[in-house]
């Protein structure tokens, strides 16, 4: 350590002090009257700047609650990683048919939770055509407050609905889902043939600005062959271009999305041509569901994050591998659960599905767990199910715990977000269960979404109240 030693000065010394001259003094005196009027004049203006530089840091700082917060009774996790530079995307597939005996309209989606709707589904005829598949719920049906009274041709059904909804959420995007599981038929032929291709583009571009709509997305289910794969590009890229065209035909620097549902098992997706997919595609749905299901011989999980066969890491890195950016990929996450009957359980063989809610071997997840049956969480392979012991009953499902497991996945590789599919086997978001109040929370909340507009002018759609703004 150093030793700090009195300075050897005149005025710390011992010898005796000389007295000063009236010269001298006089000159000490201008000295300090000097020093003190330029403190006196510089100190408000310190004071000003640092009162201003104190404002400044406060307005760009988020407003502190003034509310005590509760006691912290558990450590403080480590926080997630960073997210990409993208915001987060929560969305969900609604389907035509809800509106019937689900008794699930656009109204009960908490839209304050979704950046994201895709409408299920849009038809393709053999020649190209793109064309919706149910007019009456689409297009047609009067929901109450519609008027019957018109005297020009105005929009009704569903996407009335969503129109309106858009409106009061303005960073909520509708997009148009073309295909599915049912309707992927003439996909093959259609995208093989550059004047099929045409008319499904001009077509998909006719519904998406008669209807009001953010975006457009194919789901074709599935390419068989690298032939196929060629031709999907082909598709795409004519997509985009004619996507881009009537946003400047105008004037309009909107950017309509473009986006797919894309396959997890391993036999599909190594058909696809991913890396040429990805200048086209903003979004990547990855279908991360229907692992296991009635064509099993063994009861599993259909959507566990991990795992030695089918999982969703094992999808996404092969994505990445082959050259899709990370921020393009969406999670997808099933709001119901697949269902084995008379099983020992996880891994054991099994015989019958059950009846399930609406289809054979299928309940929505807000009926789950079924009474009777315990609720398991695999924290191997980030799954869970459930399991009635009595009935020998194993269904396989996502529960909150899950989806909040996964958002930390997305997190940590800085991908893009969540999809479900569908909404309307969710609990409401009041209920601590739902499925899309985990994926909010999980992501980051409000604040963590995307927050892209929607695009709410359509002056050249064929019904009137599109072209008001539903005004």
């Amino acid at each position: 350590m150093t030793k700090y030693e009195q300075l050897n000065t005149s005025e710390s010394s011992h010898q005796p002090k000389n007295k000063r001259s009236t010269k001298v003094n006089i000159l000490i005196v201008f000295l300090f009257l000097a020093i003190g009027i330029t403190v006196w004049t510089t100190i408000p203006s310190l004071l000003y700047l640092e009162n201003t530089t104190n404002i400044i840091e406060q307005s760009e700082q988020i407003p502190i609650p003034t509310t005590t917060p509760a006691p912290i009774s558990t450590p403080i996790e480590k926080p997630i990683p960073p997210m990409s530079k993208s915001r987060k995307v929560v969305a969900a597939y609604f389907t035509s048919w809800s509106i019937y005996a689900r008794a699930y309209n656009v109204v009960d989606m908490d839209a304050n939770k979704l950046t994201h709707i895709l409408y299920a589904f849009a038809n393709l005829k053999p020649d190209g055509e793109v064309f919706l598949g149910d007019a009456w719920a689409d297009t047609d049906k009067h929901f109450d407050e519609d008027s019957w009274n018109d005297e020009k041709k105005n929009l009704y059904g569903n996407f009335k609905q969503l129109g309106l909804l858009k409106k009061k959420n303005r960073n909520l995007k509708v997009s148009l889902s073309i295909g599915g599981w049912s309707w992927s038929t003439h996909f093959p032929t259609v995208a093989a043939n550059s004047d099929s291709r045409e008319k499904f583009v001009t077509s998909s571009i006719n519904l998406l600005k008669d209807l009001g709509l953010d975006g457009l997305d194919v789901d074709w289910e599935y390419p068989k062959n690298e032939e196929d794969a060629k031709n999907y590009v082909k598709l795409l890229k004519e997509l985009r271009k004619a996507l881009d065209n009537y946003s400047r035909s105008r004037n309009s620097s909107y950017k309509f999305l473009l986006t797919a549902a894309m396959p997890c098992g391993e036999d599909q997706y190594r058909k696809m041509n991913l890396k040429k997919m990805n200048k086209y595609l903003d979004i990547f749905y990855l279908m991360a569901y229907d692992f296991q299901g009635s064509w099993s011989s063994k009861a599993g999980h259909q959507s566990n994050l991990y795992g030695v066969d089918l999982s969703t890491d094992k999808a996404v890195k092969y994505y990445i591998d082959q050259g899709v950016d990370n921020d393009k990929i969406v999670l997808g996450m099933p709001m119901y659960g697949r269902a084995f009957q008379n099983t020992n359980g996880l891994g054991s063989s099994y015989n019958g599905v059950g009846e399930g809610n609406w289809e054979q071997g299928i309940y929505d997840y807000k009926k789950l767990p079924l009474p009777g049956s315990v609720e398991y969480f695999d924290d191997k392979k980030v799954a869970s199910y459930s399991y009635c012991a009595s009935k020998k009953e194993f269904i396989t499902y996502d529960s909150p715990q899950v989806v909040y497991q996964k958002t930390d996945y997305i997190k940590r590789n800085d991908l893009r977000g969540v999809m479900f599919w569908e909404i309307s086997g969710d609990l409401p978001t009041s209920n601590e269960r739902s499925l899309l109040l985990a994926a909010y929370h999980g992501l980051g909340g409000k604040d963590a979404l995307d927050q892209i507009s929607n695009h709410c002018f359509f002056p050249d759609s064929i019904y009137e109240n599109v072209r008001n703004g539903f005004e």
